[in-house]
């Protein structure tokens, strides 16, 4: 025996077909990316040059005129350097008890460059190096 099902009917068993709850499928965790290092974030806004403030004052006993606390070894050395003949390198190794490179930074960078004095490097007949400074 056959049945004929009606447009209508067919119509409403579809429907009900469809609105009985199915049972979910668990997600695989949305699409997977490539595996590379995170991108970096955009960088902050980049500090400006630094505000100017009052100058520090100066230490006590030090000029930019080439003195030094006495009894110092910059004033050790500022004596021997002073001398109309100069000083050599061992003389100014003996009074400070400094390696040769010690010296010669110094006096590049205490004499030279912080109290603004000439440092005059000459060679003498004996080959012997020898420093001075204009009094």
């Amino acid at each position: 025996m056959t049945t004929l099902i009606t447009e209508e009917e067919g119509t409403a068993r579809a429907t009900a077909a469809d609105s009985t709850p199915k049972r979910a499928r668990k997600g695989s965790g949305g699409a997977r990316r490539a595996h590379v290092a995170p991108s970096k974030a955009k960088a902050a806004k980049k500090a400006g040059p630094p505000k100017k403030g009052a100058k520090a004052p100066q230490k006590a006993g030090r000029t930019k005129a080439g003195k030094a606390r006495e009894g110092s070894k910059t004033a050790q050395v500022l004596d021997l350097l002073k001398r109309p003949d100069g000083a050599t390198l061992k003389e100014l190794m003996k009074a400070t008890g400094w390696q040769p490179h010690s010296v010669r930074g110094f006096l590049s960078g205490a004499i030279g460059k912080k109290m603004g004095l000439k440092v005059i490097s000459t060679k003498g007949e004996n080959g012997e190096r020898s420093y001075s400074v204009k009094a």
